[in-house]
C-alpha cells in the first residue's frame, strides 16, 4: 500500500505542504504565607496540528483513485465544508502519524492566479479528549442517617403541581410535601 500524503477521514489531499505540531501545559502556581509561589502539578493541555494541505483537479498522488477531473477542487473543499459543519471528531492520516478525536478549529480556502483551479488550504485542529461515564454502588452506610443508623427517607422525584387539590394540615403545611412528610414521620407535627 502507497503511503498517503494526507487523508482527513475518507477525504484524501494531494500533498502536505508543512505541518506544525504544538503540545502545551500549564502549571498552576499558588502564594504561600513565606513569600514563595510553589507548583504542585502539571495540566497537560490538549493536541494542536496545523496543516497547509493542497489539492488539484489533475492529482499525481491519488490519480490512479480519482484521475482528472474539471470538479475534484470543488467537491473536496465542499465534503471539508461538510466534515467542518457536521462538527465532529475527524481522523488525520499523515505519511508519518495518525492523529484521532481532532475538531476541525479553522481553515480558509483562498483562489490565486498563481494557484489556478489547485488550492492551498491552511487548516487547523484541536484534539479532543473523551471521556465515558461510569457506575457506582453507593453502599448502605451512605444511605443511613445519624448515629442510629435509621433511614434517612426517601425524596419524591415527581413534579410538583400548582393544582388546588393539595389538602393543607391545621400547621399550614401541604400533606404531600416532602418536608411536611419528614417532619411528621420524625414526630416534630
Amino acid at each position: 500500500m502507497k503511503k498517503r500524503p494526507v487523508a482527513i477521514d475518507d477525504l484524501e489531499f494531494d500533498a502536505l505542504i508543512s505541518e506544525d505540531r504544538t503540545l502545551d501545559a500549564s502549571v498552576p502556581e499558588y502564594s504561600v504565607e513565606d513569600g514563595f509561589v510553589v507548583s504542585d502539578a502539571i495540566i497537560l493541555g490538549t493536541g494542536k496540528l496545523s496543516m497547509t494541505l493542497y489539492v488539484t483537479n489533475t492529482p499525481v498522488t491519488w490519480y490512479n483513485r480519482h484521475g482528472a477531473s474539471q470538479t475534484r477542487v470543488r467537491d473536496v473543499v465542499a465534503k471539508l465544508e461538510e466534515k467542518y459543519y457536521a462538527a465532529k471528531p475527524v481522523t488525520v492520516f499523515t505519511s508519518e502519524r495518525t492523529y484521532r478525536n481532532m475538531a476541525i478549529e479553522s481553515f480558509s480556502i483562498s483562489k490565486s492566479l498563481e494557484a489556478g483551479y489547485s488550492r492551498e488550504i491552511p487548516i487547523s485542529f484541536k484534539q479532543i479528549r473523551v471521556t465515558t461515564a461510569q457506575k457506582t454502588t453507593i453502599p448502605a452506610y451512605y444511605g443511613k442517617s445519624g448515629a442510629t443508623g435509621a433511614s434517612a427517607g426517601t425524596a419524591s422525584t415527581s413534579s410538583g403541581s400548582s393544582g388546588s387539590s393539595s389538602s393543607k394540615s391545621d400547621s399550614g403545611g401541604s400533606k404531600g410535601s416532602i418536608l411536611y412528610n419528614a417532619a411528621n414521620s420524625l414526630g416534630m407535627i
